[in-house]
């Protein structure tokens, strides 16, 4: 069954990139207004970070959010058999800012947010970086697309580490030089195990894993803001942040991250994943006001 699913997304694959996209539209037709999936969760988080907008306006951003979320799975049938000389025409990366720092740093995480398109990024970090990446991913329940999807994820270089055996298969890779990429707005699993910052003026919950892995292992830190130029185009901004983290306050390194993602969503609201729940705990002071950071 594998070759088979495998040899139709080949065939898929040889269509042009344009058509491809009349395919896409037609599924975000079905997806916006026939299926409506999480149309209250995305139109009820853009009215939580854009209140000054007009109802117009959000759902503007809504429509192209729905338009970018499908062409990213769309494109994963292009990117799976994606040559390296085709891949480098569609993404651009600034990786002179990390790979500079290669011989003075054993160890550096990438924190970013959840943008389009993260399978761009993620190879396009690979193909360009020097150091070695570390990527956590979350195994497919289909073992068929499992594979095809691991497949194209590794095929320049990306280490993958299932988030279901984190601990154990990434301690392999501590030896040598590497940079570990995460994500500075996931939501916890246990909010009293997190710390409470403000995203858009609503207080959030924000895990501690990178500020915590980072002051473990005195990781420089960089932040990558990855976003769509033109369709089937994108580009991904490196920027340093520190080298530095134990110096950071508790929760301050994690809250200036928050910002920058926040920031990066102002520069490119429809590129940022509204459909995800990030607001799904409500803050309590009772419960979690000794989280806050301040």
């Amino acid at each position: 069954m594998y070759y088979i699913v495998y040899g139709f997304l080949y065939i898929l694959s040889l269509l042009p990139w344009r058509v491809l996209y009349w395919l896409s539209d037609a599924l975000y037709g079905l997806l916006y207004y026939i299926i409506r999936y999480r149309r209250d969760v995305v139109m009820n988080n853009l009215l939580i970070a854009f209140p000054e907008k007009s109802p117009k306006e959000r759902v503007r951003i809504a429509k192209d959010f729905y338009h970018q979320f499908v062409d990213s799975f769309i494109e994963m049938i292009k990117l799976v058999f994606i040559s390296k000389e085709a891949f480098q025409q569609r993404h651009s990366i600034n990786a002179e800012v990390l790979n500079e720092y290669y011989d003075q740093f054993e160890r550096v995480e990438f924190v970013t947010g959840h943008f389009f398109s993260w399978e761009f990024a993620n190879l396009g970090i690979s193909l360009e970086s020097k150091f070695p990446v570390v990527v956590v991913y979350m195994p497919l329940a289909s073992k068929i697309f499992d594979k095809i999807i691991y497949k194209m994820r590794a095929k320049f270089g990306t280490i993958l580490v299932a988030a279901t055996d984190f601990r154990n298969q990434f301690q392999k890779h501590t030896k040598n030089k590497y940079s570990l990429v995460l994500v500075a707005d996931q939501n916890p699993g246990n909010p009293q195990n997190a710390y409470w910052l403000p995203f858009f003026g609503k207080m959030a919950p924000f895990v501690k894993g990178p500020e915590k892995g980072a002051k473990n292992n005195n990781n420089a830190i960089f932040y990558a803001h990855f976003y769509r130029v033109k369709r089937g185009y994108y580009k991904t901004d490196i920027e340093f942040v520190t080298d530095d983290p134990r110096s950071f306050a508790e929760g301050a390194l994690t809250k200036l991250l928050v910002k920058k993602v926040e920031d990066s969503v102002k520069q490119k609201p429809s590129g940022y994943l509204w459909s995800h729940k990030r607001w799904k705990f409500e803050f309590d002071e009772t419960k979690y006001g000794k989280f806050v950071v301040k």
